[in-house]
């Protein structure tokens, strides 16, 4: 998952490949609820690891439920609609599919057993409307108090005292979330007799209370429903466990890889795989409007393949009432199609998680789109011939944003872009996709690509000792980049012939132990650690004969090119900060950034000196000095390959500065180079 601040994500120009989707977080923030209310153990598989789910889970392990979780499946003992704990304090984040449905089951309960519990959530959250559902369960004798704003969380429910005789009446037309709390709690209270709902006004979002209807058959409410105005829970309902119950993945998640197979499903296409026709989520129905828009899609039960069919795409004009989710992605893909796209109906997008209409139509813009907003609808037409602009897209706070515009990183493909001059999109706090998809950005780089020389390198050079490695290693994390340690490869080169017994003085047999590396021996560095076919060998590597021999082995140049072709493997997506002597000036010419670290020896010598102490060995700061200038020498007076500075690199006397005010000045020299350290003509 991405904790970084901002990504930058290079011009994408194909997709195509396989991937699975998380589980869906409307369905397994229900399934978690309702296996926390029957009576029994639930295991339930491929849950969605999120923070949404993460804090239903807290707020059910708050109220007594046992919880045992391995992986993604979660086995949840039920409070058989009794409550246990009768004080709790629940925060609930941004998490709506948590708080509303949460808010009722504890109001129903507070009612009719005692009990006091306050939920809060984060800023946004205290601005997301709830009033409908206090409204509807005032009049039944819930005591809802809201703490700050009359309407809106945080809310305390203190008791009441039920009255059930008549129907129950909520709205529809602002979220199908209300009903949807209210039709997964009212059981808890049918005892003595039917229990029906009214929904006052035209019910939006339809399909998801079909997956709630769909969700409480599995667990043993048979809802009654009459049209979408009125749904009866029969009197003596009760929450049975199904054993096991399978969350399916996310029909709104597999929007963006539908999107992308439309956009750049060119040789191959995007398979998705765990969701599909048989899906219960209303919104697989964005498979209808991708069709329209020109995307070639194949379907099974629980798969989708997508191809580009049409191009470009075609504009469109849909009621997105069903889709109102998955309907964010075609609001970006319009930036692709020919014309005018409207999406209407979507007066639901200003309550979620921000305003939805306002901040899309606000960074559509940035890219150079023309937008017109209602209160209700929006228009997108995608920039006009060579008019895509730089842009970093601003998130709110919003999963969706964030996943939705990373879609036009595939710009160089847009009918009225310059393929030659593609535009560099960022995206700020890309860690907020951990709502409901926390690996997005991964998933996607594992079916984009694009050319090697648009992927972004980072080069950090310098002498030995110099910390270009924990320079580097910091770097990548914070730009949440691929890393490379070069001159571990020699290390880990000299390991692996010292383990196999290799001649060092065999170069063939050197040159093709080399080879092996990446293809038949997989690699991997993490921060401080390196692996090797899974083995951590990040102490071995660093023994005193490992270097001796990677010294040795570094002199052959059939070593050396195989190296250098492993090393150029590294370039991946989205972009790569490698550490060595060389990087800038010979292995990456054409990095985007190229720093040069030129601690003094003395400097160099007092943190070696340091190492070598806190390991145990016993060392004189001369003997190091004298080793360094010894080292820097022979490293200035390589034949192949001398350390030395590329002309254009940063130069950093790293001497005095502390490796978190290092990495602070690279980056300013990132974002003052942004957008042509990425892109550049």
């Amino acid at each position: 998952m991405y904790t970084t601040a901002f990504l930058d994500l290079p011009p994408l120009l194909t997709a195509g490949g396989t991937l699975r989707l998380p589980g869906s977080k409307s369905i397994s923030n229900r399934v978690l609820l309702l296996a926390g209310l029957s009576e029994g153990t639930t295991a339930v598989h491929d849950l969605l690891a999120s923070d949404d789910t993460r804090v239903m889970l807290e707020a059910l392990r708050a109220l007594g439920c046992d919880i045992q979780q391995n992986g993604d499946t979660v086995h949840i003992t039920g409070l058989a609609g009794k409550l246990s704990v009768l004080q709790a304090d629940l925060f609930m984040g941004n998490a709506g599919t948590a708080i509303r449905p949460l808010t009722a089951a504890l109001a129903l309960l507070s009612a009719t057993q005692g009990g006091v519990f306050t939920l809060s959530g984060v800023p946004r959250m205290h601005e997301r409307p709830i009033g409908d559902l206090v409204d509807a369960l005032r009049p039944l004798g819930c005591v809802v108090e809201c703490l700050a704003n009359e309407g809106y969380p945080p809310l305390r429910l203190a008791g009441g005292r039920l009255n059930l005789s008549r129907p129950i009446q909520v709205r529809g037309d602002v979220s199908s979330q209300f009903l949807t709390a209210l039709l997964l709690s009212l059981p808890l209270v049918s005892q003595e007799q039917d229990l029906v709902i009214d929904v006052v006004g035209e019910l939006i979002s339809k399909p998801y209370i079909e997956i709630t209807l769909n969700l409480l058959a599995r667990f043993g409410i048979q809802v009654q429903r009459q049209g979408w105005e009125r749904f009866v829970i029969p009197r003596g309902s009760r929450y049975q466990s199904p054993g096991h119950i399978h969350v399916e993945a996310d029909a709104s998640s597999a929007s963006y890889f539908i999107a992308a197979g439309a956009i750049a499903g060119i040789e191959e296409p995007v398979r998705i795989e765990g969701v599909g026709s048989a899906s219960i989520q209303g919104d697989i129905r964005f498979i209808e409007a991708a069709e329209a828009m020109g995307a070639k899609v194949t379907s099974g039960a629980n798969w989708l393949e997508v191809r580009r069919g049409a191009w470009p795409l075609q504009a469109i004009d849909l009621d997105c009432n069903h889709i109102p989710d998955a309907a964010m992605t075609l609001a970006v893909m319009a930036l692709y199609a020919q014309g005018t796209t409207r999406l209407r109906n979507i007066a639901s997008w200003r309550v979620k998680e921000t305003d939805r209409i306002a901040a899309m139509a606000t960074e559509l813009r940035k890219l150079g789109a023309t937008v017109v907003e209602g209160d209700d609808f929006i228009e997108v037409t995608p920039p006009a011939r060579d008019g895509w602009q730089h842009a970093s897209i601003h998130t709110y706070d919003d999963h969706r944003m964030a996943m939705c515009f990373s879609l036009a990183a595939f710009n160089a493909l847009a009918p009225t872009a310059d393929a030659s001059k593609p535009v560099s999109v960022r995206i700020e706090d890309p860690r907020c996709v951990a709502k409901t998809f926390p690996d997005y950005f991964e998933a996607l780089f594992q079916v984009a690509q694009t050319r090697p020389d648009w992927i972004p390198v980072i080069t950090v050079d310098g002498p030995t000792a110099s910390g270009k490695g924990t320079l580097a290693s910091a770097l990548a994390t914070r730009l949440g980049y691929q890393f490379l340690d070069s001159g571990s490869l020699y290390r880990i080169t000299g390991l692996l012939a010292v383990e196999q017994g290799i001649d060092l003085d065999d170069d063939k047999a050197l040159e093709q132990l080399a080879r092996q590396l990446g293809e038949a021996i997989s690699l991997r560095f993490d921060h401080e650690h390196i692996w090797v076919d899974g083995r951590d060998v990040s102490e071995a590597v660093r023994r005193e004969e490992i270097g001796q021999a990677a010294s040795r082995l570094s002199a052959y140049p059939g070593v050396r090119q195989a190296l250098l072709e492993l090393q150029k493997a590294f370039r991946g997506l989205p972009g790569l900060v490698a550490d060595g002597r060389d990087m800038g000036t010979v292995v990456f010419p054409d990095a985007a950034l190229k720093v040069f670290l030129t601690a003094a020896v003395a400097e160099r010598a007092e943190r070696r000196h340091r190492q070598l102490i806190s390991k145990g060995v016993s060392v004189t700061l001369d003997e190091i000095c004298s080793d360094l200038e010894a080292r820097d020498l022979r490293d200035r007076s390589r034949a192949v390959a001398p350390l030395k500075p590329a002309q254009d690199a940063q130069l950093l006397d790293n001497s005095a500065l502390t490796i978190e005010q290092s990495v602070d000045t690279v980056l300013g020299w990132w974002v003052a180079g942004w957008p042509h350290v990425i892109v550049r003509h």
